[in-house]
């Protein structure tokens, strides 16, 4: 890892938003700036973690997902909306893991149209390891207090669903 910098350069962003007469977005810039690097930060920390399985945090949230449905499968369309990409983002990570016999494609029974993502049981292990690396190095050890995780999961929970990530419980689609 590199040098810490003297100084922090988001704190140095804000004071040049105030400087240049923008005081009154200075703070949310400063803050989603933060939370920006963070980001970056905790998907470096978890991508070094997944590198030795031959996993990206992306396929292995896919494999994660399918290794939580009751059957081992989901139709793709399913997996995209649950892990709320784009479907070519999930047809790309299936390729990958298809090519590693992690997953495979399979048609749905009662409709054709839908294909289904199962996972393999050499997946299903993958996943399983993988998940231990990643509960002992980067979910145990995220580098927040507990009391801050608590804060940062309300406050999240808050923003993502005022943007329309997800309604209350009980509210159906587009109601």
């Amino acid at each position: 890892m590199s040098q810490p910098l003297p100084r922090d350069p988001i704190l140095d962003a804000q004071l040049n938003w105030e400087r240049r007469g923008w005081g009154d977005v200075a703070e949310p810039m400063a803050a989603i700036t933060a939370l920006m690097r963070t980001q970056q930060i905790i998907l470096q920390r978890a991508e070094a973690v997944l590198k030795p399985f031959g996993l990206t945090f992306a396929r292995y949230e896919l494999l994660a997902l399918l290794s939580f449905a009751r059957d081992g499968s989901l139709a793709m369309s399913k997996a995209s909306a649950l892990l709320q990409v784009h479907a070519t983002s999930v047809t790309n990570a299936v390729d990958r893991l298809e090519s590693a016999g992690l997953v495979a494609r399979t048609k749905h029974p009662t409709d054709k149209r839908t294909t289904l993502i199962a996972l393999s049981s050499k997946g299903r292990e993958l996943a399983a390891a993988a998940t231990e690396e990643l509960n002992g190095r980067v979910f145990a050890d995220s580098g927040f207090s507990d009391r801050d995780i608590g804060t940062l999961i309300r406050i999240f929970a808050k923003f993502r669903r005022d943007a329309g990530d997800f309604g209350q419980p009980g509210e159906t689609a587009g109601a």
